[in-house]
């Protein structure tokens, strides 16, 4: 993984020293709450329903043994014991008291870690793949370029009050792990006659106008991706809107002005760029390059894994769900489940922290992700250690095994926490999560993704689940919409809402009764929900919500 250089710890360094400043200033009222708001945003900090929330960044989704301890020292420390991973691959705290913030950035700095520019209108935390570097399928690693495009948008000064946020994603392979169609900028690694290059997708992006990437280069050369990246936040910050915020996000400005427009004017803004990289990124890109050399892989035989397989049900259970395949012999892809069964998505405790941290350091070359799924990701564990692996995650109820089933879950905070949420999405999760683990049809149904969002910003990206749930107020009451169909690969699509919404004690029926549907209608066990979905279309699942009303069109 990437570790910083003298000039990287400078930075950060003075970036904290000026943000205790202005934290002092903000506790003796030298500055009034609206002053203080553009600084705190500025450096991750929210003010949340009921406490000041920080969002740190992991970029990429990538830390090490030692910066997972420290997230569980600043949990016990300052927070109260445990941290939420998000969808944006970054962990929240979401009760530390305002004059320790200062203390939390200096500690998390220490090993370098910070929370500048996850949030506000600036370029956010780069997103990437979670399987970086290990999975089969992919043609290279992309978390280089990631690094890359984080180091030039930190402090980048033209980006700093864009109209809008901004969201990168990066991915190495065909298969989108890192849904790059979701975002204003999805760049995917390819290969063309025998040259590295860049597919460029730029437009996308949920919310309330979920609208799916689309390309604006095919293939863009590994020397350009920097000054072409440049030139299409240039085009967006100057075409974009600043005269309604519901309208201002880039997906919105390449819709209003097409995307052949939008294309020439990032063309012309590139030809101008070009000559102004020298080659510098690129010599900076080797660099970055040589900090994700694979590790070494050991070559050993796998009896105590297929031992483990034969002998206990309970770790068969296990490694047909959490694991994946990996490109070196011998090894597999650990997802760590953060999703049991009636606990929150994306919540793990401090002690939890450190047991994933001592297993990393123990079996996994010391390599952790965070998956945008809320889960945890143990990328390079040899299969004759995964027995051992197991029984310490089930010591530590982390061995869940659940992974892409019913109960791995994506939801936001909704009206828990936060302050923008028009309905809950925590317990939704949870009440969907124990009622399919109390029916015990996980995986007799099988490949699933269901995401909840509390609002209409679409945090949990309901948008793109095979079935999304979207919370609304409606007169003072929840009522929660549902979409099928979503899909957040590289076959991505917006989900079609299914009609009225649900009462907040209905819901989870209502998702009973779309499941025990597809049980129902699909052709054979291998026929997955979206598979069938998009053989049936909605129809079945409209009549099976909605009776009475399909029995009043047929009279």
């Amino acid at each position: 993984m990437y570790r910083y250089n003298d000039f990287d710890a400078a930075f950060l360094a003075t970036r904290n020293a000026q943000f205790r400043q202005q934290v002092a200033r903000r506790i003796d009222g030298s500055l009034t709450e609206d002053e203080f708001k553009p600084l705190r945003l500025m450096n991750g900090l929210y003010l949340q329903l009921h406490a000041y929330m920080l969002r740190v960044a992991i970029p990429y989704g990538t830390l090490g043994s030692t910066q997972m301890r420290q997230l569980a020292h600043v949990a016990d420390k300052w927070d109260k014991g445990y941290g939420h991973f998000t969808t944006r691959q970054n962990i929240q705290y979401n009760w530390p008291k305002l004059p320790d913030i200062p203390d939390i950035l200096d500690a998390l700095a220490e090993v370098q870690l910070h929370a500048i520019q996850t949030s506000g209108n600036t370029i956010r935390n780069v997103t990437a793949d979670h399987f970086a570097g290990a999975a089969a399928d992919e043609v290279g690693d992309p978390r280089p370029v990631a690094e890359l495009l984080r180091q030039w948008s930190t402090d980048h000064p033209e980006f700093q009050f864009l109209p809008r946020k901004f969201k990168f994603a990066v991915t190495g392979a065909e298969h989108d792990r890192a849904v790059i169609r979701a975002h204003d900028i999805g760049v995917q690694l390819v290969e063309k006659d025998g040259k590295r290059g860049y597919r460029v997708l730029v437009g996308g992006g949920l919310g309330r106008t979920p609208v799916i990437g689309k390309v604006i280069r095919d293939f863009l050369p590994e020397e350009d991706l920097l000054p072409y990246s440049e030139a299409i936040v240039s085009t967006y910050n100057v075409l974009g809107r600043r005269d309604n915020k519901y309208k201002a996000r880039i997906k919105i400005t390449v819709n209003e002005n097409g995307l052949d427009t939008f294309r020439e004017l990032t063309e012309a803004r590139f030809a101008e760029l070009k000559p102004l990289f020298t080659g510098v990124d690129q010599e900076m890109l080797d660099g970055i390059r040589a900090h994700f050399a694979p590790p070494a892989f050991r070559n050993a035989p796998t009896m105590e894994y297929d031992a483990a397989r034969e002998a206990d049900p309970v770790f068969r259970a296990w490694a047909d769900t959490n694991l994946s395949d990996h490109k070196a012999p011998g090894y597999a892809i650990v997802s760590i489940s953060l999703k049991k069964h009636g606990q929150t998505p994306g919540d793990a405790t401090s002690e939890q922290m450190r047991v994933i941290a001592d297993l990393a350091e123990q079996y996994g070359h010391d390599d952790i992700r965070i998956s945008h799924e809320q889960n945890v990701i143990l990328p390079h564990v040899h299969k004759s250690d995964l027995p051992a692996l197991h029984a310490a995650l089930k010591a530590a109820d982390l061995a869940t095994a659940n992974i892409g089933l019913v109960s791995d879950i994506i939801a936001c905070p909704g009206m828990d926490y936060c302050a923008l949420a028009t309905a809950r999405s925590i317990p939704v999760a949870q009440q969907i999560a124990t009622r399919f683990d109390e029916l015990k049809l996980e995986h007799d149904i099988g490949p699933l993704k269901i995401k909840i969002s509390g609002c209409i910003n679409a945090c949990g990206h309901h948008h793109v689940g095979h079935i999304g749930i979207l919370g609304l107020d409606r007169a003072g009451v929840e009522n929660y919409q549902i979409t099928l169909g979503g899909d957040g690969s590289e076959e991505a699509t917006i989900g079609q809402r299914v009609g009225p919404g649900f009462a907040y004690d209905e819901i989870t029926g209502a998702i009973e009764t779309i499941l025990t549907t597809y049980l129902d209608l699909r052709e054979s066990e291998d026929e997955t929900f979206l598979e069938a979905y998009r053989r049936t279309g909605p129809g079945p699942f409209k009549a099976a919500l909605y009776p009475e009303k399909e029995k009043a069109n047929a009279a």
